[in-house]
């Protein structure tokens, strides 16, 4: 297939820079303990300095790949499909997850909300980031808002978040991976003052499994 051919294709969100594709159980958030199938597509401009999947940051490091091929995958493993990055909102989801759906499948994104909300979804988690805030209407979309804290500024930051989604969006705060040592008794403390808000871990990370 002729290069202008695959970029006109991954314009379309026809083809993906897929980083990688896994099965596990999910780690993060509300449905943490369900075994999920993982996309993760690459590209991702938001630019977090702690982010643990730095590689995903240049979609063209990444294949080029058939929606259909990373669905009939997905298909063989799970219900339950997360897709995540880098940043997905970076490209048309609405072709993915069409082709998830099709195959009955449920959709789960994992955004920082930088991007236009595009494809149908079954459960929205939004993680927002400081860097590239989250485009005004996935406030009203999301499922979840998962706030990372890597120190006390972002318990600030979370909350005023929390202020713009809506009434029935689940809150998280969940410790980055390098610090939670240090921030893991702040988060606690805040979660007993404020019990709107719940704890998320990586248990994944603690089960050490993808």
């Amino acid at each position: 297939m002729a290069k202008t051919e695959v970029l006109t294709l991954v314009e379309k969100g026809e083809m993906l820079p897929l980083m990688e594709e896994f099965y596990t159980i999910q780690g993060e958030g509300y449905h943490k303990g369900t075994a999920a199938y993982f996309i993760r597509v690459g590209g991702c401009d938001v630019g977090c300095h702690w982010c643990d999947v730095k590689e995903s940051w240049n979609a063209e490091t990444h294949p080029p790949t058939s929606i259909e091929n990373i669905a009939e995958n997905a298909a063989k493993y799970s219900d339950t499909i997360v897709v995540t990055g880098g940043e997905p909102l970076t490209w048309n989801m609405v072709p993915l997850t069409e082709a998830l759906k099709e195959r009955n499948l449920q959709t789960h994104i994992e955004t920082s909300g930088a991007y236009p909300l595009t494809g149908v979804w079954d459960w929205i988690c939004l993680s927002p980031k400081k860097n590239k805030l989250p485009v005004t209407p996935v406030y009203d979309k999301a499922h979840e808002l998962k706030v990372i804290v890597y120190n006390k500024h972002d318990l600030i930051f979370a909350e005023e978040q929390a202020a713009l989604t809506n009434s029935n969006c689940i809150l998280y705060l969940q410790p980055e991976w390098s610090v939670r040592d240090k921030v893991v008794p702040m988060i606690v403390d805040y979660v007993m003052k404020n019990p709107k808000w719940k704890v998320s871990l990586q248990t994944h990370k603690y089960l050490n499994i993808p």
